[in-house]
């Protein structure tokens, strides 16, 4: 358990970083409330945990070994992350009750996190790069599964406030536009540094 420490450092940084699950929850924040950001929320966390389960399985190497199916899948994913900006630039403000379009869904963040690589480059260093209990792989898989999406659903809770806390400070339908326009250009920077990466 020495190396707890700096695995939860390490996790906190990878998980909390801006990136397309974190911008996309404080997107979904500032456009639609945390309440109704929740569900969006729940998906992300349950799509991490499912990565976490694909990577320490070794099931991503193999998908990624055969050939042509790793441009395809950044193409799938590249179209995700555009059509959800364009949800997050277009979702009317919070302030103009008239108008209400459906906030992301479970759905929508599992799909989010099954998508995104950084997700599994982050797993895959953490995974990879800690021993939390040497000499027990399994309970040492276990447990970084289980600090892991402790972490992940608290940064994400943060992202997702932090979100909507600007809600509360630009209740002005031109000024809540624009932050919706720079959440998602910023969404779609942070997918394209992604792919370039």
């Amino acid at each position: 358990m020495d190396a707890l420490p700096g695995f939860l450092i390490a996790a906190v940084a990878l998980a909390g970083s801006p990136g397309p699950a974190t911008l996309s929850l404080a997107a979904t924040g500032a456009a639609f409330g945390a309440r109704r950001g929740f569900a969006y929320l729940a998906g992300i966390v349950v799509g991490m945990v499912a990565v976490m389960a694909i990577v320490a399985s070794g099931t991503v190497g193999l998908v990624l070994a055969v050939p042509g199916v790793a441009p395809m899948v950044a193409i799938l994913a590249a179209l995700y992350f555009l059509w959800l900006a364009w949800r997050i630039a277009t979702a009317p403000p919070l302030s103009n009750e008239g108008v209400r379009k459906e906030a992301p869904t479970v759905a929508a963040g599992l799909l989010l996190s099954l998508v995104n690589p950084k997700g599994y480059v982050a797993m895959a260093a953490l995974y990879s790069g800690f021993t939390l209990l040497p000499d027990r792989l399994g309970a040492d898989m276990a447990l970084k599964l289980v600090v892991l999406t402790l972490v992940i659903a608290a940064v994400n809770v943060a992202w997702l406030l932090a979100g909507a806390a600007l809600t509360r400070y630009f209740r002005d339908p031109r000024t809540n536009r624009l932050i919706n326009l720079v959440f998602a250009v910023a969404l779609v920077a942070s997918v394209a540094l992604a792919f370039l990466v």
